[in-house]
């Protein structure tokens, strides 16, 4: 018996929690677009060990599922595997299970644990379970579950509801002693909002480069003041031979029949749902008395309906900060991206129409229809050729994994290179040494078959390491200690450092020389007798981008100082120097901070605990015992 069989014995107990319960919680169990027969990885295949806990293969498949529909949302159906890939999500989803698990270890190491009822608690309260306030009953929540692809049991579902509660204990029991002060929330709202509008007289460096020539004993002063910064780092050499995955897509071919299929198993990638765009204006019913809200807002939709502007209410009366300010533009939405009755009622009006009162869990909405979308599919000739190219791509995918664990099979020592690259008709190239953060010549900027060649010894072969090309197999050639070197070898790079300095130095004694002549007169105009070009800003916040300049710390640290009419001293950055005069200054409103702070405080609060939380737990992590599967990653992801 599952604990939601035992819920209706406890309805009565349970009604209070409704009321405190409010974090909601994130379904995670969505469909699965990855083929297990393409995968060559069972649902029970296991990705990584964390402390003994294990992350499996419909874990990772499941949550790289859901990236890829957040992918597609935000950027179109295009979005493919092979470009999850080149963005590194595989890698991320790792890390992101193995900082789970870490997490729940962690936890359990503190004795952190989350309860059946906390559980029911937790499930009772989630507004995908909810109608009108209350619980939807249970034989519709594993109605709900069982709709999923694949269903899902309730048992399955609580268990992840049971993680994530007792990652979230962790957390607060981590952080909830962090505060944080009104006078600490009140000095980042004036940075936040404080603005300056400058006139920027500049002075780059390349202007003063000519005639810059430093002597051999300069140059040797220099390095030597200097020597840390030209110290060369270690360095590797490899063998190394590489399974191309487009050498084998140009030979892949691809039946019209398959492509047929693909674009029938996958109809949902190249459909449009029908959409609509509305406006509304919502009336807050949290903690207010139900009947006086719903008063004004019956008012407000007699002006509208009226034929006051719809926009115009809605910035006057809306209480969804989040749209408010935008006349109550909710942009274009398919269903089910609202609560349900919001959705019901959207999706039944004609453009242009208003609706009668919505109520939600929320308040009271008025809502307005500004357009409709109907559904729509791309034909099969508009993606055939798209498709072609994404089958092709797959199979040459899968022929570059199978060449790669045949190869991975002989490839046990340096000497069997050659015979195994002659076997599949492979070549064996030799880098040169090169530095870790370095392209390695022959694969080219490769982070993974850096990475492992600089955590290999000489002699060690790697196992297959995957790459944005395909597969690369590496042997250590040799290794190059770190060492400060001799001046002859990076002479270039010190006098270029040098000739920078000197002409950084020479553009400062430049606004030195002008600037008592801009402090004591017309700014502009002095900087025009000495043949100068002032450029004037909007006004502007910290860290914006200043023209000529860019953003640079030390022009905001000495802007967000100065009076209006202040003129700086000369201001060293790193491409020059500069003066400015600030022309005007922008603070906000007091009455603004008292809107925003609280607001504001629980944001910045919320950083400092997850900025706590997060070293707190890279440090737990240094002591766990983790192993990570590649080769089942790569398997999942080929």
């Amino acid at each position: 018996m599952t604990m939601l069989d035992r819920m209706r014995r406890h309805r009565g107990w349970l009604k209070w929690s409704l009321a405190i319960v409010v974090v909601s919680f994130i379904l995670l169990y969505i469909p699965s677009f990855m083929r297990d027969s393409a995968q060559g990885a069972a649902n029970n295949a296991v990705v990584a060990e964390v402390e003994g806990r294990e992350v499996t293969a419909a874990q990772f498949r499941r949550v790289y599922q859901q990236q890829m529909q957040a992918y597609r949302s935000s950027y179109g159906g295009n979005i493919d595997e092979r470009l999850m890939k080149q963005l590194g999500v595989d890698q991320r989803i790792v890390q992101q299970l193995i900082e789970e698990e870490a997490a729940l270890a962690e936890a359990g190491r503190l004795g952190i644990r989350a309860s059946d009822a906390e559980v029911r608690e937790r499930i009772l309260s989630l507004p995908a379970f909810q109608e009108n306030g209350q619980f939807i009953g249970d034989t519709r929540y594993r109605q709900l579950l069982r709709m999923q692809n694949p269903p899902m049991r309730p048992d399955e579902f609580e268990s992840q509801v049971r993680r994530g509660i007792v990652v979230e204990k962790l957390q607060a029991a981590l952080t909830g002693w962090q505060t944080i002060g009104d006078a600490e929330v009140a000095k980042e709202f004036a940075r936040r909002n404080e603005k300056v509008k400058l006139a920027v007289l500049s002075f780059p460096a390349d202007k003063f480069r000519e005639g810059i020539t430093p002597s051999d004993a300069e140059i040797a002063k220099y390095f030597e003041d200097h020597k840390e910064t030209f110290r060369v780092p270690e360095k590797r050499k490899i063998r190394f031979l590489t399974v191309d995955q487009e050498s084998f897509r140009a030979k892949e071919t691809v039946s019209g029949q398959q492509i047929e299929r693909h674009y029938n198993e996958n109809i949902q990638q190249y459909s449009t749902p029908e959409q609509v765009r509305a406006s509304h204006i919502l009336l807050k019913t949290d903690g207010k008395d139900d009947a006086a809200v719903k008063k004004q807002a019956g008012e407000i939709l007699a002006k509208a309906k009226g034929g006051a502007d719809f926009a115009e209410l809605a910035k006057k009366y809306s209480q969804d900060e989040s749209n408010a300010a935008k006349g109550g533009d909710l942009d274009y939405f398919g269903r089910g991206q609202m609560v349900p009755e919001f959705d019901a009622a959207a999706f039944s009006m004609q453009p242009g129409q208003i609706s009668d009162l919505v109520k939600t869990q929320y308040g009271y909405h008025i809502i307005k229809m500004v357009d409709k979308k109907a559904a729509t599919q791309r034909p099969l000739s508009e993606v055939r050729a798209q498709i072609e190219d994404q089958l092709k791509w797959e199979q040459a995918q899968a022929q570059a994994q199978k060449t790669a664990d045949d190869i991975a099979k002989d490839l046990k020592k340096p000497a069997d290179f050659d015979a195994v690259a002659r076997r599949h008709g492979l070549q064996v190239t030799e880098s040169g040494f090169f530095q870790q953060d370095e392209p390695i010549a022959g694969i080219g900027m490769a982070p993974s078959v850096a990475q492992q060649a600089f955590t290999m010894q000489v002699g060690d072969v790697s196992d297959a390491i995957r790459t944005q090309q395909g597969f690369a197999f590496i042997t250590v050639l040799a290794r190059q200690d770190p060492y400060v070197p001799k001046v002859d070898e990076v002479k270039n790079k010190v006098r270029d450092a040098l000739v920078k300095e000197k002409s950084i130095e020479a553009a400062r004694q430049k606004a030195a020389s002008l600037t008592p002549t801009l402090k004591a007169g017309d700014f502009e105009k002095a900087a025009k007798s000495a043949g100068l070009e002032v450029k004037t800003t909007d006004l502007i916040a910290r860290g914006a981008n200043v023209a000529d300049i860019g953003i640079s710390p030390a022009v905001d640290a000495a802007a967000f100082t100065l009076p209006v009419n202040g003129v700086s001293d000369p201001i060293v950055t790193d491409n020059g120097a500069a003066v400015v005069k600030v022309l005007e200054k922008n603070n906000a409103a007091a009455g603004e901070f008292d809107k925003q702070k609280e607001q504001l405080k629980t944001e910045l609060l919320n950083e400092r605990k997850q900025r706590f939380y997060a070293s707190y737990m890279a440090n737990a992590r240094k002591r766990m015992n983790i192993k990570i599967n590649r080769d089942t990653i790569a398997q999942l992801t080929a």
